[in-house]
């Protein structure tokens, strides 16, 4: 299954490891690290302010959605049974 995370983007979520807020990003040194080091993954969809930050083994999406609607959206779809 595939979960659309901005503009016309869609990431399979087998592909998916983290979804994370805007807020815990910001506050947290580890994250910051995190960001800076695949800087060259990152993938920006927010046209500027995004809300949560979709992490895949090859990318970082910042994704103009909050972490609460992608998890609603995504309810159902993480059975890979």
């Amino acid at each position: 299954m595939y979960l659309h995370v901005g503009e016309e983007t869609t990431v399979s979520t087998k592909e998916i490891i983290a979804i994370i807020d805007k807020h815990s990003i910001r506050s947290s040194p580890f994250m910051d690290k995190f960001i800076h080091h695949r800087q060259d993954q990152i993938v920006n969809l927010s046209k500027g302010n995004y809300k949560s930050v979709v992490i895949t083994q090859d990318k970082v999406y910042f994704s103009p959605f909050s972490s609460g609607t992608l998890k609603k959206r995504s309810k159902g779809l993480f059975n890979h049974d």
